[in-house]
């Protein structure tokens, strides 16, 4: 009975969605609004000193720092904080990579409805991110239902924040986009980050749950 009770308990995932989902939009909103406030007040500075890449640059370590740090709360205790937050890290860089690289190359575009570029720059960022925290995890199972999260939430959060700040088109109007964007895509985070480390977690108690079963009790 209490081998069945701690087998029970521990096929329990330690955290739920809705947790998951909540932490991921409140800490990302936060982290957002940093970038997006380093964009409203230096944005000028920093492309007259760093130049456009090196702003970008700037703008991409700061969301990978400061969003790995308002997703921590979000690390299953099974996983590594070092995989966690490399898998972070690497997923986002390839985020912010995919999603320029699709934009500038197909010309840029209007925020407001969002042009061809704004629209594939979005799904390819959300690709290469969904697909690395899937590999990451070790959840490749789950890696189209995390791009289709993602997808849905950053083009929501993207737009949305757009056409308020092309609407107000002032400073406070660049921090709204960023609190809107931060809120959309941190709650995608959130779903994205549970689902992957939930499959590895399930995962590896079923095969335990196996091995035990396979070993017969001596007498």
């Amino acid at each position: 009975m209490e081998s069945q009770s701690v087998s029970a308990r521990s096929s329990t995932s330690p955290f739920s969605l809705s947790r998951s989902v909540l932490l991921g939009t409140i800490g990302f909103f936060f982290a957002s609004l940093i970038v997006f406030g380093t964009v409203a007040l230096g944005e000028r500075w920093m492309y007259r000193n760093l130049g456009e890449y090196g702003s970008y640059t700037c703008w991409t370590v700061l969301f990978i720092v400061t969003g790995a740090a308002a997703l921590k709360p979000l690390r299953f205790p099974s996983v590594s904080g070092r995989a966690f937050y490399v898998t972070f890290g690497i997923a986002f860089m390839l985020y912010a990579v995919g999603w320029s690289a699709a934009y500038f190359l197909l010309g840029g575009g209007a925020v407001l409805f969002g042009g061809l570029s704004e629209w594939t720059a979005s799904f390819v960022g959300s690709i290469v991110m969904g697909l690395t925290i899937a590999i990451g995890f070790g959840a490749v199972n789950v890696a189209p239902k995390l791009i289709a999260i993602l997808f849905a939430a950053n083009s929501a959060g993207y737009f949305l924040g757009g056409a308020v700040f092309y609407k107000m088109h002032s400073r406070p109007g660049m921090v709204a986009w960023g609190a809107i964007f931060g809120l959309f895509l941190g709650a995608g985070l959130g779903a994205s980050l549970f689902l992957a480390q939930d499959s590895t977690f399930l995962g590896s108690h079923a095969s335990c749950v196996r091995g035990a079963g396979k070993r017969r009790p001596i007498d």
